[in-house]
């Protein structure tokens, strides 16, 4: 491990001065409405790069454009860009009404006060099958959106959920990216982290279902009668079916835009514009929902140029140097190990680059605190993952903010952030496991 640089990590502040402390200044100091809307996430990122760039003169500036070129060119970067894509994509095909149809079908079979509860299920579920949280947001945001509008529940509620719900799956699914690299960063199997972490997230997940229920019953719902079409449900249909089986979340997709196109076309759901066709219309709305999406993904390429500029000045590993330093015993090394990779994701935005980054550091803190594998892959990924489930630039939020918008719904990450509550609930589980006295063997 090369030497730290405490000053490395400046333009982690940078960024966050810029873009939480302006949206908190517009939003609740100067009272202006939809504040954080006023404060250019791209613009706060570039600043930050900029900073970046401005340190380590012993790097001349091509070798740090061939360093972000090298961190942009990361594997888990591409496919979460041709996830954002085909997201955009899927959205644009089916259009509102297909989402739509499915709500009102929900709310036709389920009483309205237990809908949002099912979307925590149903949200679960998927994530856990497919082993991608921002796969199973995409799918699941319009549906939440269209829920809250049909039944009368906050959109923020309805899509915080569905978050919470997705961060559940991706921390538990043993074929997440994050699962994945926590075992074979720390050498254990995958059943044995599976289990060690389902005693953890189980009982997270079960009191987020009992308060979602309680929340929602202090609401009274309107009552919803609506007509919805079955065959228009049969896109998302297929995709919540693909997403259970633990299908590959590309082929997921292609299968939602392929029979997403065939039955708008088939079925006379789209009405083209002026001088439009029914083809060039539905190629049209592609390719707008897809553009929806550009900012998302440059936010992401952004964050992983940063990132990679951060780690060469040394900022990582005077992180992880500090947290070496500050903890002591063994509930004290998972403690500082679980701090340790979620300020890893923090600064990231990426929960599997974190514990990825976090790797060789965890294996040695646990021979000093004799903390064993199992246990050291189980808090890398779940506090990675609590972390990159409320970081309000993570590319969980941002995707819900974006699906949200496509389907015509305005919210901001701060309006989502006091409603999740899954992640919360799954860090005081992982808390109270860490105090809690275990087997050796554990």
């Amino acid at each position: 491990m090369k030497k730290g640089n405490p000053k490395a990590l400046l333009p982690i502040g940078v960024f966050l001065i810029l873009y939480l402390g302006l949206g908190l200044l517009f939003e609740y100091g100067m009272k202006i409405p939809m504040g954080f809307y006023n404060v250019p996430i791209v613009a706060a990122f570039l600043v930050a790069i900029l900073t970046a760039c401005l340190q380590n003169r012993k790097v001349s500036f091509d070798e740090k454009l061939a360093i972000m070129g090298q961190g942009v060119g990361d594997k888990n970067i591409i496919t979460m860009l041709l996830i954002f894509l085909l997201a955009g994509a899927f959205v644009g095909v089916v259009g509102r009404s297909s989402a739509q149809s499915v709500a009102y079908f929900m709310l036709s079979i389920i009483p309205p006060q237990y809908a949002v509860a099912v979307l925590f299920i149903v949200s679960c579920f998927i994530s856990t099958a497919m082993g991608t949280s921002v796969g199973t947001i995409t799918l699941l945001t319009p549906i939440a959106v269209e829920v809250a509008v049909a039944s009368g529940y906050d959109a923020a509620l309805c899509i915080g959920t569905v978050v919470g719900g997705a961060m559940f799956g991706d921390n538990l699914s043993v074929i997440s990216d994050t699962t994945i690299a926590a075992c074979n960063g720390q050498g254990c199997a995958m059943k044995d982290k599976f289990r060690g972490n389902f005693l953890i997230a189980l009982p997270a997940a079960l009191m987020t279902l009992i308060l979602v229920l309680v929340m929602t019953a202090k609401v009274a719902p309107v009552q919803i009668s609506h007509e919805y079409d079955l065959l228009l449900m049969l896109p998302y249909v297929l995709v919540l079916i693909g997403g259970v089986a633990g299908v590959n979340v590309f082929v997921v997709l292609l299968t939602g835009v392929l029979s997403g196109a065939a039955i708008m076309l088939l079925s006379g759901a789209i009405i083209p514009a002026a001088g439009q066709t029914v083809f060039s219309q539905l190629l049209a709305n592609m390719g707008s929902n897809m553009t929806g999406m550009f900012e998302t993904c440059m936010v992401a390429i952004l964050v992983s140029a940063l990132c990679a500029l951060i780690r060469e000045n040394g900022g990582f590993d005077a992180l992880l140097t500090f947290v070496r330093r500050v903890f002591r015993g063994k509930r004290g090394g998972q403690l500082g190990m679980g701090l340790m990779v979620a300020a890893m994701d923090v600064a990231t935005a990426n929960n599997t680059v974190a514990i990825v980054m976090a790797n060789p550091i965890a294996r040695e803190m646990s021979n000093d605190y004799g903390i064993t594998p199992r246990r050291a892959a189980c808090l890398l990924d779940t506090f990675s993952c609590i972390a990159q489930g409320v970081i309000p630039y993570g590319a969980q939020i941002l995707v819900a903010i974006s699906a949200a918008a496509e389907m015509g719904c305005v919210v901001s990450a701060f309006d989502i952030l006091p409603n999740l509550f899954y992640p919360g609930l799954l860090l005081v589980c992982s808390l109270i496991a860490i105090a809690l006295p275990g087997k050796k063997k554990a």
